[in-house]
């Protein structure tokens, strides 16, 4: 059975992982009390904010006939993936930033688990890149993908030098 799936609803995906990354990092932000690692979590919430928003100009950018055009999917493997993604199997879009947090959790905790969503975001968006033409910017998802891909390497830097804090603490 062939299903099919449209542009808008791939990138209302895309806006919501970036609107949950934003959130999440503002939360972890308030929950932990390491200054350093307070500011890193807002920079990188306020990076989110700015995907969110590339991903909302670019759904707004596709012509009507763009967003109303399917992609053929034979073998329903995308869509399923698509949904698996929504429901919350890939990344837990359906969890509130807050519900994610005991309070208890420390730096390192906080900062591995923004690895995770990190790498999550990454396996949607090389996934959604195939199906953005050319002209309405593939090479930004592309892009956007290297930036998520350097919050991770921002992300092991802050653990590492926490790990290396909290040995000379010790």
């Amino acid at each position: 059975m062939a299903y099919t799936f449209n542009a808008d609803e791939i990138f209302k995906i895309a806006e919501q992982i970036e609107r949950n990354g934003g959130a999440f990092y503002r939360k972890a932000a308030k929950l932990i009390s390491d200054e350093e690692a307070q500011k890193l979590m807002l920079s990188l919430a306020k990076m989110e904010d700015e995907h969110e928003s590339f991903f909302a100009d670019l759904r707004e950018r596709f012509a009507p006939q763009e967003a109303e055009e399917t992609v053929y999917d034979p073998d329903g493997e995308a869509v399923r993936y698509l949904e698996a993604f929504a429901a919350g199997y890939v990344f837990e879009s359906q969890v509130k930033p807050e519900d994610r947090f005991s309070g208890s959790e420390t730096v390192e905790e906080v900062i591995k688990i923004a690895m995770g969503f990190e790498k999550d975001a990454i396996v949607f968006f090389l996934g959604i890149k195939e199906f953005v033409p050319k002209s309405l910017g593939k090479d930004k998802i592309d892009a956007l993908i290297r930036e998520e891909q350097g919050h991770i390497v921002i992300l092991s830097n802050a653990l590492q030098s926490w790990k290396n804090k909290q040995r000379g603490a010790s």
